[in-house]
């Protein structure tokens, strides 16, 4: 019953959100709500801004896209700031078509469909509420009916531009129904929706042998005309195409280059001038943002055909590229699977991430810096600290090629990979090792896979692994340690003093016997050896810590087990260096004593526990890192 006292509500929501007056109480709202008669421009970039705003490192970070599109941050900030700002301006950006350009399964759709939803529920909010003439099959908006001589007196009153002229159906009923007084029209709040054709408009193309242009721009009735005596007869015509119905909103063209040239004509005076012509009427006004998508080959055939060169200049292209952040690929897959009927499978922790690791490095260009690979390259993309390198760092990178993120492997594709995974192993847990196999299998069935770059996919499963091996490595390291923080911030705090004490070329005092020591070389050594310091650099490495501590202390901050990266790495490496042997024999002991079997059992609980595992992907996450350290 719920249910239907929540239907009960929505009806009486809607109820509420209704408006209906004439014209004259229409501008007396007007004087009280100006944005009302806000373009359809600049009611979509308003959408977008009044959902918040956000600057993460320089970029901006709209809130209406962040549900549903991860790692376009750039390109989202580029087509708000590019074209839906300064359109929202009147500027001449908005006499253009908008084409969203990029590879299948970018998110070019998605964007569109967010944008058709966004509307429909902006038009129900207060600051995006829309106004029409009653009864207008085009929903037009009301103040087409002031006449022209009297706009600019209109201008100067209420500070709000007119642009655009009464269609032939609404001057035909102005004279007919309401006597040629403007002041009684009727005006209606409307709502939009996609769904009842109201404000928002899909046109596909298909066969164009088939396909009517009516479906544009509407078409005559036939079965008035006996009763209305012409086919220029407004009434005599069916205002239902979807430039029609899009007017005020949103008109998407599905794969817009693939149509057929008579139905990208209409746009050349619809974007330029905001109008557009159908039957035997004066030109019709039309109030819209074009917005289409697809490919780059689609559109560099199009820019080569010599015929297109008229719409050429109304196209404002955008790109769409891939993420190529882990982290936020990792949030597609979770999206993806969360919206599947696989959502009850648990997936191992990781396995989403190592997944995401191939993907983008297939989306990488080789760095031309000698000292940068394809795995630091990818980290530092990902906002991971990387020991030398900074933003700056990440901006030349981001420089050196444009078509990055343009290519390679798509998510589609990695969620098929999964899917098959989850189905074949017809198990309710999968890990990162199941779905690298399946990715790899996976290879030979994509149809757009040569064989030079299967060679290449191969190599980046084998780097996604190895990242894997470090990883796993590290889960169980922290697994096995008890307390883990705790003994990682003793053997660090301890490191430090020894640090301190030799930098400073002081003695230490022994907090058990009171007597003065010198500082423990082999302590500092044994840590220093896991992350490849060497001898003669030792004291370079030690200085460069206390330079750090010094940092933290002048701003304030404290300097702790996570403020230096190799040091972190250091101390962690020692710790499971410490526990390997023990590591060994409890995983790969076919028959443990009794004292090992609850070491492995107080570790599966550890994992299941703190760190996301089920009794099953924990018991093959300690098989599997048995098996690399008896390597």
């Amino acid at each position: 019953m719920d249910i239907l006292r929540k239907l009960t509500n929505y009806r009486e929501e809607e109820e509420k959100l209704r408006w209906e007056g004439t014209f004259r109480e229409y501008l007396d709202l007007l004087k009280e709500k100006p944005w009302v008669a806000q373009s359809a421009h600049s009611r979509v970039y308003n959408m977008i801004k009044d959902a918040g705003v956000e600057e993460v490192d320089g970029v901006k970070k709209y809130r209406f896209f962040s549900h549903q599109l991860f790692g376009l941050e750039e390109a989202l900030e580029k087509l708000v700031e590019e074209y839906f700002h300064p359109a929202a301006k009147r500027l001449d950006v908005r006499k253009r078509i908008l084409l969203l350009m990029g590879p299948v399964s970018g998110g070019k759709s998605t964007l569109v469909t967010m944008l058709k939803r966004g509307l429909e529920a902006y038009s129900r909010t207060e600051q995006g509420a829309v106004f029409a003439i009653k009864g207008c099959p085009m929903h037009e908006d009301p103040l087409h009916l002031i006449p022209q001589h009297l706009r600019a007196d209109f201008y100067e009153e209420y500070g709000i531009r007119i642009e655009g002229n009464l269609s032939p159906l609404n001057m035909l009923r102005l004279e007919e129904e309401y006597g040629g007084r403007i002041e009684d029209v009727l005006v209606e709040r409307i709502f939009f929706s996609e769904d009842k054709r109201t404000g928002i408009g899909t046109f596909s193309p298909s066969d164009p042998k088939s396909q009517d242009i009516a479906d544009l721009t509407g078409s005559i009735d036939f079965s008035t005309i006996a009763e209305y005596g012409s086919e220029s007869d407004p009434r005599a015509y069916r205002f239902d195409g979807e430039l029609n119905k899009a007017n005020r909103g949103i008109m998407e063209f599905q794969e817009m280059l693939k149509c057929d040239e008579k139905f990208l004509w209409h746009l050349l005076s619809l974007t330029q001038e905001g109008n557009f012509k159908a039957g035997r009427f004066a030109l019709i006004s039309a109030d819209e943002l074009i917005i289409a998508h697809t490919n780059e080959t689609e559109y560099r055939s199009f820019i080569a055909n010599k015929k297109n060169e008229a719409l050429h200049s109304r196209i404002i292209v955008m790109p769409v590229p891939y993420n190529l952040r882990v982290t936020e690929e990792e949030k597609i897959y979770e999206k993806m699977i969360r919206e599947s009927d696989v959502a009850d499978i648990h997936i191992a922790p990781h396995t989403l991430k190592v997944a995401a690791m191939f993907t983008i490095l297939t989306r990488l260009r080789e760095p031309k810096r000698a000292d940068i690979d394809l795995l630091k390259k990818m980290r530092l993309y990902d906002g991971m600290a990387v020991e030398g390198y900074n933003s700056q760092d990440v901006k030349e990178l981001k420089n050196e090629y444009q078509d990055e993120g343009m290519f390679g492997i798509d998510p589609r594709y990695v969620i098929n990979r999964i899917s098959s995974t989850i189905i074949k192993k017809e198990m309710k847990s999968i890990n990162a090792l199941d779905v690298l196999l399946s990715l790899k299998e996976g290879l030979d069935q994509h149809p757009s896979i040569t064989p030079e770059l299967k060679e290449k996919y191969l190599n980046f499963i084998s780097l996604a692994r190895k990242e894997y091996d470090e990883i796993a490595k590290k889960e169980v390291q922290k697994a096995f340690v008890y307390s883990y923080e705790e003994s990682a911030k003793t053997l660090m705090d301890n490191y430090l003093d020894n640090v301190e004490a030799f930098c400073n070329k002081v003695k230490l005092h022994d907090p058990l016997t009171g007597e003065e020591i010198n500082p423990d070389e082999k302590l500092m050594r044994s840590i220093e050896e896991q992350i490849g310091i060497s001898e003669n650099a030792k004291k370079a490495f030690r200085e460069e810590i206390l330079i750090r501590i010094s940092a933290y202390a002048r701003k304030g901050k404290r300097f702790d087990y996570n403020s230096h990266d190799r040091l972190r790495e250091a101390i962690q490496k020692k710790l499971f260096a410490d526990l390997k042997d023990v590591v060994k024999i409890t995983t790969s002991t076919k028959t443990p004593d009794e004292q090992q079997l609850k070491k492995i059992n107080e570790v599966v609980a550890r994992l299941i526990d703190d760190y996301g595992y089920n009794s099953t992907s924990a018991n093959e996450l300690l098989r599997y890192v048995g098996s690399l350290l008896n390597r």
